[in-house]
């Protein structure tokens, strides 16, 4: 059942430990969550942002659609690291 897809803006802000998530929004388009990518790290002082598409369920596929400022590397190999709720 590969239907299954959510737009979001997942902002990261910076610790002693290196970048953490902060609460990923769920978004109604592609372009929605790349503005509100843009928003979170602009407007509100995350240390970055990323727009992600997340397909599947329950085998997820997680496709970056664009970064804002610092994110972590990997965002697109494991997608268990973007801690998803």
């Amino acid at each position: 059942m590969d239907g299954i897809t959510q737009f979001i803006a997942l902002p990261y802000d910076r610790t002693d430990g290196g970048l953490v998530p902060g609460q990923q929004a769920k978004c109604g388009s592609p372009a929605a969550a790349i503005e509100h990518a843009k928003h979170l790290w602009k407007t509100f002082g995350h240390a970055g942002a990323a727009a992600i598409v997340c397909t599947g369920y329950p085998e997820t596929r997680t496709t970056v659609l664009r970064t804002y400022g610092m994110v972590p590397n990997d965002l697109e190999q494991e997608p268990s690291a973007l801690h998803l709720r």
